[in-house]
């Protein structure tokens, strides 16, 4: 784990938030930070984490200030999904009937791209972070990925996804059966952000989960996820 603390002044512009708002959270011990004298500290790991939780409640408007406080001072990319997306990642339908045989196709339909370089260990992480909390939501949809970026592993950062037929158990809050799975794998923090971001904010498109599960062929979802994206830059 890297030992690169940041501070409040970092974590705000990180978090896509006012100061004084996240040091009023910070002071009430909302999030994760370490006191040193009268200056508090934050590790991005544990932020990041962090958020990853606390994203499942956010409004759209909270998850387009993280998406943008995301990007790159001077980058013009937005984006996040379908620049990491293609056809040959998309599958439907998807078989499976476990977590494990859903998480085994969705690796197999990523590494298509070739750029998966070990996907036994991908894998392996993305089970192990299903193991820590399930990463499905309660409306059927589920978002895979590992606890952290893996630079060692991908060529580049790559998002797949599968729709099957039935829900399956994943996991999801009140046991809710998941159908709708994307498989998020990133090569560094502030895309895996990005990328969570964008799907939150995709996922409160009205009518947008309706237009997945009614999507016959990998050409028509794929054609939904990309409209979806679209939507969001204004297109």
């Amino acid at each position: 784990m890297s030992h690169a603390w940041i501070s409040i002044e970092e974590l705000a512009e990180r978090l896509g938030r006012d100061r004084r708002e996240v040091e009023k959270l910070v002071n009430r011990g909302r999030i994760p930070g370490r006191k040193i004298g009268t200056s508090w500290q934050f590790h991005p790991t544990e932020i990041r984490h962090w958020v990853e939780q606390e994203m499942r409640d956010y409004s759209e408007p909270e998850l387009a200030a993280l998406e943008e406080a995301q990007r790159p001072a001077g980058s013009e990319e937005e984006t996040p999904i379908v620049k990491r997306m293609s056809l040959e990642t998309v599958q439907v339908p998807l078989s499976g009937r476990t977590k494990r045989s859903i998480l085994e196709s969705l690796v197999e339909v990523a590494g298509r791209t070739w750029q998966i370089w070990e996907p036994a260990a991908v894998l392996n992480a993305v089970l192990e972070r299903e193991e820590i909390l399930s990463t499905g939501f309660e409306n059927g949809v589920a978002i895979p990925h590992p606890r952290n970026p893996l630079p060692e592993m991908l060529g580049q950062s790559v998002i797949a996804f599968g729709r099957t037929l039935s829900g399956i158990p994943f996991g999801a809050p009140r046991r809710q059966l998941s159908d709708l799975f994307f498989l998020v794998l990133c090569r560094d923090s502030r895309t895996h952000l990005s990328v969570l971001a964008r799907l939150g904010r995709m996922m409160q498109a009205p009518g947008f989960l309706d237009d997945l599960r009614a999507a016959e062929t990998s050409d028509a979802a794929y054609r939904v996820i990309v409209a979806a994206d679209q939507a969001l830059r204004g297109e």
